[in-house]
């Protein structure tokens, strides 16, 4: 892919899963790009089997699930994609004048993409119709998905909509995803369980004839044979170590593979959220995300373990005792289901408001989560401040809130309950009246009626067991959706289908009429800059001019939304992001240091580094004198983010942790903003050793810092007003960096004369 095709890409491009970029890959005519794709993942048969709809600038592309052809669509008028969703299950239909043309199904999972991918089919038609090309998405756009908005639009129809829309039960299908690698593990938990309940089935079958052959004769004074009862005694004991023996092999096979899914599924969605870009985080809370990662995949392991395992072998259970009761007497086993309908019923309502009550109860506690996410953290400035009772009593709050809503569903669930157990208690009562009449007739025995009577007293104990499981059902539903809600969001910085090797870097930097949006509002608009290879540039301006933003463009911590970036001449969107940030030093404006020794916070970019080079990159940074210093040297810990150590401290350490990967490209964000006069200068001193040969761009709020620059670009409201070398700069008598410079020197002598008026 060359760089102008990657210039017109629109910031859907290239969003393909992993595995189907091979394949779309070898199909994309010369020029062709990705503009935006959905996975179709139900075949006709609603069997989940993979298949992909894909939208480029001229055609629609697809390979339907279970089929191995592909087939595509050129755009033409009078082609319309059409979108449903029942339930459950989300439709696309391709229709013409001429009929249904294609159709694909697909889990609601899909349902966001899926818009998106209609968006896109849409205004490709439009466009082929009026023959006037799609203009690039560089208006009002929901930062999120990407999706149009109107000007007077301030939250997104679409997003809006996945957030607030309940979660379904089919979600839980999904799991099928992690458990599919335990598939030959769960279908031999599913024999032992199977074998199980049959075992379980074998007592109440021997109290028939345990009645009408010896108790029932010995009460009547006849003589009983002792084999007989050891025979029956035996069965009952045997059966019920067989069943415990089965009961305990499957429950610990299959624990153990929902423990395995728990944790793939952990993992999974940390490691997807690693890859999102920093779009994603900005709009979500930390407590949020450690409350569904955690909390969230704790609840849906214990359904799968335990209660997953419970209703599955209640309906095992009661398919069999069915079975044997009809066997026994048809009359007798129609009575037995009389309470189904009325049970069903109530089912059916109580999940539509368990299916909404507990989506609420995970937002709600997401809330408590964050409270200590925020406070626990930020305890430093809770106690400065003096903000004990106001945390304690947004916690509260937060906590009062959480509990009325669960107040609220526990209204519908207590009622729920006892009801069902009152209709099999109801149950149980009609069939002793019924089967005490039939006795009465000579039509049954009473051993056969006691058999019955304990085949139905599991029934309704397996029926009562499964009208629980909503309750769980629901809440798992809730997690799985949350947890989906991370995996189906897609990076707005996606790897490309090909990426470009990045073997070796020189260190240019070109911008072409680069523009940035956050949301609705323009940081950066219409910049070009070409900095050479080893040159060092310092960036300036006021605050609020877009300085940090360019700097994050270019760490591709953000795509461009106009223009493009260019390393060594090729736009650093066509390299994989993690090869071209490991080309990145990058030192932050706010220094953050991971729980560990020092030894391992400056090794993090580089975790086999040796302890020599780990030392020299400390000494480079002027942090090696007060390391030692330290009880235990390089081998002393670090406090949570650092808490440790000074400001200065940590930043001499980030600095390090910078230099120790040697990067060909250097970004200075404020670096030396945290220190003393005195260590700034220890620091700029091996800087300006460190610069040489290396790409440098340094942002730094005291423009005393950059003298050394080789030269200065000057931004202002997102735009370059000036560049050149500090003298040329300020021969400029009316010039922004002259202003900004005087106006410095200005606040400097006043800070010495207030200074000197105090001594």
């Amino acid at each position: 892919m060359t760089t102008q095709q990657l210039v017109s890409t629109t910031p859907a491009a290239s969003m393909l899963p992993d595995h189907w970029q091979g394949e779309v890959g070898k199909r994309l005519a010369p020029g062709e790009n990705v503009l935006n794709s959905v996975e179709v993942d139900l075949d006709a048969r609603l069997h989940f089997t993979k298949g992909l709809l894909v939208v480029t600038q001229h055609r629609l592309m697809a390979r339907s699930p279970g089929e191995a052809e592909w087939r595509d669509w050129p755009f033409r008028q009078g082609l319309e994609l059409r979108h449903y969703d029942h339930a459950g299950v989300g439709h696309l239909e391709l229709v013409d004048a001429s009929g249904l043309l294609a159709a694909w199904r697909f889990t609601l999972g899909q349902n966001l993409q899926a818009i998106r991918v209609l968006d896109q089919f849409q205004d490709r038609i439009e466009s082929a119709a009026s023959g006037i090309p799609v203009q690039p998405p560089e208006q009002h756009t929901c930062p999120s998905c990407k999706a149009p908005l109107a000007p007077d639009e301030e939250e997104c129809p679409i997003c809006t909509k996945v957030l607030h829309t309940p979660p379904s039960t089919w979600t839980l299908f999904r799991l099928w995803r992690f458990a599919k690698p335990y598939q030959g593990s769960l279908l031999a938990g599913f024999l032992l369980m199977l074998a199980s309940t049959a075992a379980h089935m074998i007592p109440p079958y021997l109290t028939m004839p345990l009645m009408d052959n010896v108790l029932i004769p010995y009460q009547n004074g006849k003589h009983i044979d002792p084999h007989l009862v050891y025979l029956y005694m035996g069965g009952l004991f045997a059966s019920a170590m067989l069943a415990w023996a089965l009961g305990w092999a499957k429950t610990w096979i299959l624990a153990l593979i929902s423990e395995r899914m728990g944790a793939d599924m952990r993992t999974a969605t940390y490691e997807h959220l690693l890859r999102l870009s920093l779009e994603f985080f900005g709009g979500k809370r930390t407590g949020d995300l450690m409350s569904r990662i955690g909390s969230g995949s704790d609840r849906i392991c214990v359904f799968l373990s335990l209660h997953l395992l419970d209703f599955l072998s209640d309906v095992l259970m009661i398919i069999m005792t069915g079975v044997i009761l009809f066997g026994m007497n048809p009359k007798l086993a129609l009575v037995t289901l009389l309470p189904l309908p009325i049970i069903a019923w109530m089912i059916h309502i109580v999940r539509d408001k368990l299916r909404t009550g507990f989506e609420k109860i995970d937002r709600v506690w997401g809330e408590v989560t964050n409270v200590l996410a925020d406070t626990i953290p930020g305890i430093r400035v809770v106690k400065a401040f003096a903000q004990e009772k106001r945390e304690a009593l947004r916690f509260k709050e937060a906590n009062r809130h959480n509990l009325a809503v669960n107040d609220r569903l526990n209204k519908v669930w207590s009622l729920f309950s006892p009801t069902v157990s009152l209709l099999t208690e109801l149950g149980l009562l009609v069939i002793w009246i019924f089967g005490i009449w039939q006795v009465s007739r000579g039509e049954i025995t009473v051993g056969t009626l006691t058999s019955f009577i304990a085949y139905s007293g599991r029934f309704y104990t397996r029926l009562d067991s499964m009208s629980r499981i909503v309750s769980v059902t629901q809440k798992s539903a809730s997690a799985a959706k949350r947890i989906f809600d991370i995996l189906d969001h897609v990076s707005s910085v996606p790897d490309p289908v090909n990426p470009v090797k990045l073997a070796k870097v020189e260190g240019n930097i070109e911008l072409r009429e680069v523009g940035f949006r956050y949301g609705t509002r323009a940081v950066n608009r219409g910049i070009s800059l070409n900095i050479r290879a080893g040159e060092m540039v310092g960036l300036v301006g006021h605050s609020g001019s877009g300085k940090s933003t360019l700097v994050n463009l270019i760490c591709r911590f953000y795509d461009v939304a106009e223009g493009a970036i260019l390393l060594d001449g090729t736009d650093i969107r066509a390299f994989a992001v993690s090869d071209y940030r490991r080309h990145i030093g990058l030192v932050l404006q706010e220094p953050f240091l991971f729980f560990g020794t020092i030894a391992e916070n400056i090794a993090y970019g580089k975790p086999d580094a040796t302890r020599e080079e780990i030392i020299a990159a400390a000494r480079a940074a002027h942090a090696h004198e007060f390391i030692l210093r330290l009880p235990h040297g390089y081998d002393s810990m670090v406090g949570e983010r650092g808490q440790g150590l000074s400001g200065g401290e940590r930043q001499r350490i980030s600095i390090a942790r910078a230099l120790l990967i040697n990067p060909p490209i250097l970004i200075l964000d404020e670096a030396t903003s945290s220190v003393d006069s005195e260590t700034e200068k220890e620091i700029q001193k091996a800087l300006d050793n460190l610069v040489q040969g290396r790409t440098t761009i340094a942002i730094a709020h005291r423009l005393s810092t950059l003298h050394r620059a080789d030269r200065l670009v000057v931004l202002d409201r997102g735009q370059v007003v000036e560049e050149g070398s500090h003298d040329v700069l300020m021969e400029k008598e009316d010039g922004a960096y002259r202003r900004l410079y005087e106006a410095q020197a200005r606040n400097v002598d006043q800070d010495l004369d207030d200074g000197n008026k105090e001594e």
